[in-house]
């Protein structure tokens, strides 16, 4: 068994597409099935489960799987381990859902100031992927919502974010210095892509539906703010969107939610067990820079409290 086949294993189980997961690994899709192949047959097990147009993992590939990521993961920390025996500068990965919102690039750029030698690499990817690379070894912190992190997840609560409606110029909300929730009962919601942000939906039909209605929802999804921003610009939704993010989004007119005031709940992620120094250094700095901008000092403590840990 080599290292390139449990590579290559993951990356299929991750993409469930032969195609795909040939191009992110920069080779011909015959000498990745090739490979894949001979996995199986090492191990003596059928991995997945293959037809024309589909590819599922079998419930023995499930649990490879698992083992595969953890391997993988030990390889490349090993490797890091050597290259900082060797005088290498440290390096950490750090998960941001979406380059739009300001709160990790603030953190990041005053650990980076505290801490010049440190390589930071940031690394665009939604909180439920956040939760297994953490625990996988592949990220080192994470930022997004705590609530349904898994227990080998610590967290810790920095921003309470003020959570607002994205507009198009001449909408009817346009003129108002704030919308309540239920007027949003009215108008087609765009939710993130489900996959890539389920945390954030829930927040937003929780809030809808706490103001009295379930809210109407765009039939589309998008993967990236400024990918929503565009559809509101073009009047065909409106969209949900903390106050972190708005700066970041021309062609819009952002409102602050009342009745009743939410806050979105961000916090730092990191994998319970780790001790690194540089992951404290993140941490520290999450905290101290939300004592500063006051980042948690909501004026509505009843909607803030209740959402994350």
């Amino acid at each position: 068994m080599e290292l390139r086949q449990l590579r290559y294993f993951v990356t299929l189980a991750e993409e469930l597409h032969f195609g795909r997961a040939a191009a992110r690994e920069h080779i011909v899709q015959s000498a990745l099935s090739q490979q894949v192949q001979r996995l199986e047959r090492e191990l003596g097990v059928r991995l997945l489960e293959r037809s024309t147009h589909h590819v599922d993992l079998t419930a023995a590939g499930a649990l490879f799987l698992v083992e595969a990521r953890q391997i993988l993961a030990h390889v490349d920390r090993a490797a890091q381990v050597a290259r900082s025996a060797v005088g290498a500068s440290p390096a950490l990965r750090v998960g941001i859902i979406d380059s739009s919102y300001d709160s990790m690039p603030q953190i990041l750029h005053e650990v980076q100031a505290r801490h010049p030698d440190l390589v930071i690499h940031q690394v665009e990817v939604g909180v439920p992927e956040q939760y297994q690379q953490l625990i996988d070894g592949r990220l080192d912190v994470g930022i997004g919502r705590a609530a349904l992190a898994p227990p080998q997840i610590a967290s810790h609560l920095f921003r309470r974010d003020p959570l607002g409606v994205l507009v198009p110029p001449g909408h009817r909300f346009a003129d108002l210095k704030a919308v309540p929730v239920a007027a949003l009962a009215q108008e087609p919601l765009l939710l993130a892509e489900e996959a890539q942000a389920p945390e954030f939906n829930q927040f937003t039909v929780e809030m809808c539906r706490a103001a009295g209605f379930t809210p109407t929802v765009y039939e589309g999804t998008v993967e990236s703010i400024r990918a929503a921003a565009d559809l509101v610009a073009q009047a065909r939704c409106l969209y949900c969107v903390p106050s972190s993010c708005i700066a970041a989004l021309p062609g819009t007119i952002w409102r602050p939610l009342t009745e009743p005031v939410s806050f979105y709940p961000w916090s730092v992620l990191w994998r319970a067990s780790e001790d690194s120094d540089h992951v404290a250094a993140i941490v520290g700095c999450a905290r101290t820079m939300s004592q500063r901008l006051g980042w948690l000092a909501a004026t509505d403590q009843t909607t803030a409290g209740r959402e994350d840990r």
